[in-house]
């Protein structure tokens, strides 16, 4: 399961409302990708079309979409938003991740 900080779900609903996206139509799809300077790098978009391999969840009131092969690197995975001195944006708090980079966008397990 990933889950949502009040502080993410703020900023997801502010950017869905920005792009006239109604959030029981729309999710938040999340997957890990090959590449970046750790191995695999973290997708965030959203999405209105479920896939046949993907996994479904609710937390605090976002739905979250996750494709089953990305779920074996994200499961207990916490999404934050962070607009502090060291940056602006969403944090994929991991605890599969051993290694990350600096900038917090790639990881490897």
């Amino acid at each position: 399961m990933v889950t949502v900080t009040e502080s993410a779900k703020t900023r997801l609903i502010e950017l869905m409302s920005k792009e006239s996206l109604n959030p029981s139509e729309h999710f938040v799809r999340v997957g890990v990708k090959g590449g970046g300077c750790s191995g695999l790098s973290y997708e965030l978009k959203f999405d209105q079309t479920r896939q046949e391999n993907d996994q479904v969840f609710e937390d605090n009131g976002i739905r979250i979409v996750v494709e089953k092969k990305s779920m074996l690197y994200l499961a207990g995975t916490c999404l934050e938003f962070s607009d502090g001195l060291n940056g602006k944006g969403f944090v994929f708090n991991n605890p599969n991740a051993t290694r990350t980079c600096g900038c917090g966008e790639s990881f490897s397990v």
